[in-house]
């Protein structure tokens, strides 16, 4: 079972740029596909981001594209997302994910992920 830690989170203002980190321990980490998602007070978990177990396939949503980044480095065991241009309607917990289930496509629905870190709040003003 592996664990996620997330950190980077912060109070950035509008057009700014943050980088978040997702630490994982306890598990092979290059055998989990990743993803990124984030929730907004009253709001339903939303994905943002995934990446292949190698990290040579990537997928974002619609909003974010173009102007959010995710990777990983499977020698770290961390996995990133570079947030720039950002927008205050990103404000939400920006959560990390894991998924163990072999696939040849990226999984964008959170019940299809297995692991799920605490989150870090990214707070961006007007």
């Amino acid at each position: 079972q592996v664990q996620l830690v997330e950190s980077g989170g912060g109070l950035v203002q509008a057009g700014g740029s943050l980088r978040l980190s997702c630490a994982a321990s306890g598990g092979t980490f290059s055998s989990y596909a990743m993803g990124w998602f984030r929730q907004a007070p009253g709001k339903e978990r939303e994905f943002v981001a995934a990446i292949s177990r190698s990290g040579g396939v990537t997928y974002y949503a619609e909003s974010v594209r173009g102007r959010f980044t995710i990777s990983r480095d499977n020698a770290k065991n961390t996995v990133y997302l570079q947030m720039n241009s950002l927008k205050p309607e990103a404000t939400a917990v920006y959560l990390c994910a894991a998924d163990r289930n072999y696939s040849t496509r990226l999984r964008v629905a959170a019940s299809e992920y297995d692991y799920w870190g605490q989150g870090t709040q990214v707070t961006v003003s007007s």
